[in-house]
């Protein structure tokens, strides 16, 4: 399931209740042919690995969310792990890493290592 976060407060406490898991957020805005096309493929990864919480975030809903985390270009994927931002992705990374089982495992599966 790919949580909705609309501002600062709920990022904070989306990333506190991931604790030590991976989360994985998308910034996009629905104007966006891009974020649009990739939308149904980050649901299906949220679907896929339960162990990993997923959100998004609207630019246009949260511009000082969007500037907090230097969102400069959407879609945009951002990786957290306890709070702290790990790395972001690219669409392409993502498409691979969903088409890709093998790749899929590398990207998104938390091995509990900390």
């Amino acid at each position: 399931m790919v949580q909705i976060i609309k501002d600062i407060n709920e990022f904070k406490t989306f990333l506190t209740a991931a604790g030590h898991k991976l989360a994985v957020v998308q910034f996009s805005s629905k104007r966006c042919g891009p974020c649009k096309r990739m939308f149904p493929v980050f649901h299906a990864m949220s679907v896929k690995y339960q162990n990993v919480f997923f959100a998004n975030v609207d630019v246009n809903n949260s511009p000082e969310l969007a500037e907090t985390c230097h969102i400069k270009t959407i879609p945009t994927f951002q990786m957290f792990k306890k709070s702290q931002k790990v790395t972001l992705f690219s669409i392409k990374r993502i498409i691979c890493c969903y088409r890709s089982g093998f790749m899929s495992n590398l990207c998104l599966a938390d091995d509990g290592n900390e």
